[in-house]
Parts: structure tokens; sequence; C-alpha cells
């Protein structure tokens, strides 16, 4: 690697905010012999930018000897930031390639069969014609010889030991503050009828212990290699069993690999088993920080690693829980650029949103939540429901007071159609989303104003997360829950001239502020610190529905409640000052026809290679 070619390697034809400082940061700490440097940057800071200067300080063929690795790795975990290189005009020579199942065969009556099910996946000894023009590998063979490959972290993490994706000189990580949990997400084992396709011949035991799942695990990969061997034998499969083939030997590869790191002595990973329903039923096997899976991985795919993201928020807790030391690991911090007045959070806290409480709490909700409708006339806002079950709640008591006729709802079929038609509107819909606090970007007027409704607290009957806080992983448990919130934060305030508003519904909130303040960065301090309860209009529903848009709606500008936050504290309590209205049906926006684009939170664990 030479550090010293990173302005070079500058994609942009100039700089804008911090990023030549970035630059300078990063060159200084790679100088300076680190192999792994943090680079903990803001939403708008161009982490795209800087991720491809970095990458561009890969070593090149005419200055390596044969053995040495050269070139440079792209990943992310998520697909809309891969979405986003494609389309960015400054990252053309990022090669992407996917996993084979984005791809179609060209193939005459195989058009819409994808390459993992293409006659050359189904048919022993199949001699494709047209493989050379086909676009999974046409795609595959320019990656492998492109100086910067780009890729899902799925796909690059699937490829470790490929013989087409070797080592590279560096190995670029964007969005990587949960690397750690998508490595402990992709080592999951989930034994169910829809994973193990071999479920129905099988007899489940009850698992009662790591040693007895440890001993069931192995008897099972043993069936699955009969069963694969079955099928291998075959001289031609239907699709159908080309997946059955490609899942066995998926199941194998989890099996082998749990047993084998299980038995190793030196292996840091603690493994945790589920299955509460006894004997015959479903089965998990979580790994908790698999330091040695995410080596094989990650660390051993490449000789300098840049780790890009605004969310790293304790730098020692993040390099334990992906398996390095600390006192190895650089940290750059780049500032935020966006004026701290255009990214208002307000409090219009209700009370809590635990189980026990939510009943309570969503009336009240869903009643502030009308007034700031009212506040909003003319622009877009997105609710974070957290859940299908408060989103489920809260459009019911919305549809109560006849403001349903702003709302657009999805499920886990139609989240991507849903979230696309609601981006395309103009106007005021408001969008009630599930997990939606990551990879969206919704600049401009795409949404003026958000509301977090509960508190994202990871699910405390998750064996893994039990596990932790039974040995008193408190910092962590409030670390994950900031991060989400920092991360929702940044979905409607895209640039230094874009400006939104975020309301916090969920009590909690405050006391995630409250407990993980020490790993809080500055710039997201600045924010909590000048947090107000809004001047909100008085609760009148009928001021709110769509049925009044004439009456004082704006086609755009800044909300009085975004523009001048006030210290009225008590306004943002009395939600239910007016009588509420006759209630109505309530109707569920519903875009024509459906989507195959993935949800930008979809991962892409199950892509073939």
């Amino acid at each position: 690697m030479n550090p010293e070619r990173i302005f070079e390697a500058f994609p942009a034809p100039s700089y804008r905010g911090t990023q030549r400082a970035a630059l300078e940061d990063i060159r200084d700490a790679f100088a300076d012999g680190n192999d792994v440097v943090l680079v903990r940057a803001p939403t708008g800071s161009g982490k795209s930018l800087l991720a491809r200067a970095i990458a561009g300080c890969a070593r090149r063929p005419d200055d390596a000897a044969p053995s040495d690795a050269t070139g440079a790795y792209y990943t992310t975990p998520q697909v809309s930031q891969l979405d986003d290189v494609a389309e960015d005009d400054l990252l053309t020579d990022l090669k992407i390639i996917r996993g084979k199942r984005n791809y179609s065969c060209i193939l005459p009556d195989e058009t819409d069969t994808p390459v993992d099910r293409a006659p050359c996946a189904r048919e022993t000894g199949y001699d494709c014609s047209v493989k050379h023009r086909c676009p999974y590998f046409s795609d595959r063979a320019i990656a492998s010889n492109r100086d910067i490959a780009a890729m899902t972290l799925a796909y690059f993490m699937r490829t470790a030991g490929s013989e087409v994706f070797r080592k590279r000189d560096v190995v670029v990580v964007d969005e990587a503050h949960g690397l750690a949990e998508w490595a402990e997400m992709y080592a999951t084992i989930d034994l169910n009828p829809r994973t193990v396709p071999i479920w129905e011949d099988l007899k489940v035991p009850e698992i009662t212990g790591l040693d007895r799942a440890v001993a069931y695990a192995d008897r099972l990969a043993n069936v699955c290699r009969r069963r694969k061997d079955e099928l291998l034998a075959q001289q031609a499969l239907e699709p159908s069993e080309a997946a059955e083939r490609d899942r066995l030997q998926e199941l194998i590869g989890e099996l082998d690999w749990f047993v084998e790191d299980y038995r190793d002595a030196e292996s840091a990973t603690t493994w945790v088993v589920d299955q509460p329903d006894g004997a015959g039923t479903a089965i998990t096997i979580k790994p908790m920080n698999p330091e040695r899976y995410l080596t094989h991985t990650v660390w051993e795919r490449g000789n300098k690693f840049a780790l890009l993201s605004a969310t790293m928020l304790n730098k020692d807790a993040f390099c334990r829980q992906v398996g390095l030391a600390p006192d190895d690991v650089a940290l750059v911090d780049v500032d935020h650029t966006f004026p701290v007045e255009n990214r208002p959070l307000y409090d219009v806290t209700q009370g809590k949103m635990t189980y026990d409480h939510r009943d309570d709490t969503l009336p009240d909700i869903a009643r502030a939540l009308v007034r700031i409708m009212q506040a909003h006339r003319g622009e877009k806002g997105i609710v974070h429901a957290h859940s299908y079950a408060i989103q489920e709640r809260l459009a019911d008591l919305l549809g109560e007071f006849g403001v349903d006729d702003r709302l657009r709802l999805h499920d886990k079929d139609d989240r991507d159609a849903q979230l696309e038609a609601w981006k395309a509107t103009d106007g005021e819909e408001v969008f009630l989303s599930v997990k939606m606090e990551e990879a969206l970007d919704l600049k401009g007027d795409l949404a003026r104003w958000q509301v977090i409704c509960k508190a994202p607290f990871l699910n405390t009957s998750d064996s893994r997360v039990a596990h932790r806080l039974e040995a008193g992983q408190w910092a962590w448990y409030y670390r994950a829950a900031l991060r989400t919130v920092i991360q929702a934060c940044g979905r409607v305030v895209r640039s230094p001239d874009d400006y939104g508003a975020t309301y916090l519904a969920d009590s909690s909130l405050l006391q995630v502020f409250d407990r993980a303040e020490s790993d809080t960065p500055p710039w997201f301090a600045d924010q909590i610190d000048r947090m107000t309860a809004p001047d909100l209009p008085a609760f009148d529903p009928a001021s709110a529905s769509r049925s009044v848009a004439g009456s004082g709606r704006r086609s755009g500008g800044r909300s009085s409640s975004a523009g001048t936050p006030s210290r009225d504290a008590g306004s943002s309590r009395n939600a239910g000052a007016a009588d509420e209205s006759e209630s109505g049906g309530r109707s569920r926006s519903r875009s024509a026809g459906g989507s195959d684009r993935k949800s930008p939170m979809a991962d892409v664990w199950d892509d073939s290679v």
C-alpha cells in the first residue's frame, strides 16, 4: 500500500467539507504503520469517496512481486449502499459483482431462470455454449481482474478461500459498525422445516446443552451428505432439486464449522443454543463474538483494512468484538459539517414503550403524532414504528382520529414497493415504517420530519443478548440502541443545506442518551444538548387530515416547528387537549404492482457465488 497516493486516488474534482483533512489523517494513520484504520465519518462526509481514495492506494501489479497481493476490495453489508455505488458517476471504476441469483440466464427458454438454477447448475457436465457471455460469469471475471472489486459483505465472506477472489492488498468495509453482528448472523445456524430440506425425515431430539447440540450437528451433517450425494449422482436435476442440493451443501458447511469451532480449545467463540419448544422442533445455534470466523472471512483477505462508519461509538469495544487488538488499530474522526440547527431533536416523549407500558403510551403517541402532522402540512414524514405490532396499533389509533388518509403502511412482503411508491409521491404522506432506521436516503423533500416511536433496544429474549446482559454488559446494550438512534437521525438530513426534524416519542430514549453518554460522538451530543419541546398546535385531527389540504397547506419550505424550536416544555406532554374526531375506516395506500428490488435493509446472506 502507498498511502501517499490517497489524494490522486480521490475521485471527485474538488473537496467539500472536511474531506481533505480526513484524507490527510487517513494517510498519516496508514503511513504510521497501522494495518487497520477506523474512519468515523458522519452522514454527508462522502464515505464512498473516501473509500475509493483509500482503495486507490493499494499496491499495483507493476510494483509487486508475483506472490504479492495487489488491488483492493470494497464491501458493505447493505445492498442499497452497493446500489448507490453502482449509480455514482464518480465510482465507475469499481466493478460490482453480485451473487448468482441476481443474474438471469441468457439461454433460450431460460431467460426467467436465475443463474444459480440454470442448466449449468442442474445438469452434470453441462457445457454452456454462451458461458463467455453469461452476465454473472462475465461480471465475475471482470471484477476478479479489476483493481477494485465491489461486493456485498455477504458475497465477500462467502468467497473466502476462493481461487477467483484471492487475498488483496487493501480491503475497505463501508458501514462497518455492525461487522460483529453481521458475522454472528451469518454464522448462525437455523434448523427448521424451511432451512433443512430433509426435515420431515429427521428425528429431532431435545437439545439440552451444547455437547448434545454438537453430537446432533455431527450426525445431521452426515445425513445431509448422503442425501446430497444421491442428488449429485443424478445426471440432471429439476430446479427444486438443484436448490435442495445447494442448500444441503451450505448446511453441511455450517454444521461442520460449528462442530470444528466448538471442539477447538483455542477458539474464542461462545456458542448458545435455543430450542424453546423441545423435541421435534426448530433449533437455532448462535455464535457470540465469532473472532475465528472473521479471521477466515475478513482479516485473512487483505494486508491493510479501512473500516468506515458514522457509528463505531467505542473503539476498544468494537475492536474486541471483531477480534482486533485496540492498540494496533488507529481511529480517524471526521468532523460533522451539517449545521446543528438543521438537524434538531424534539422531545415529545409520552411515556415508556416497553411491553408492559405500551398499551398506555401508544394512544398518547398517536395524539402527539396528529399534532406533528398538523405542524407539517405540505411535508412528508416517516414514523419509525420499530415493530409491525406497533405499526398496526398506531395505524388503528390514527384511523380512529380520522387522519389515515395521509398514511402509507407496508408489510414484510411489500415494503420495497411501498417505500418506492411513497418516495415518488409529492405532498404530505406519512410512512409508517418498520426497521428502516438505516440505509435510507430521504434527502430534501423526500422527508422533512420523522418520529422515533420506541427506543431500539435489542430483544432480550434473544439468547445472545440475554447471555451478554447476564454477564453485565449493559454498556454494550445501551450503546447498540444509541447507534441505531444516530443512524435513524441521519435519514432526513443528507447534506449541509438539507434540514429535517426528529421527534422522540419514547421516554426510554432519554435514558439511552444518559446511559450511553460517554460513547456519544460530540456532534450528536450537540444535538442532544439543544433538544427542546416543540411548540405544536393544539390537538385537532380535522386540520391534520388530507381532506382539508387547502387549509394551511404549503407546497414546501421549512415548517415552523422544525425551524424555530420552542422552549415550551409543556406543549409536548398534553397531546390530548381536544376531543377526538369520529373514527373512520383506515385505508392502506397500496402501489400498483410489485417490485423485485431488494429492501434497503435486506441482506444477501443467501447469495450463491
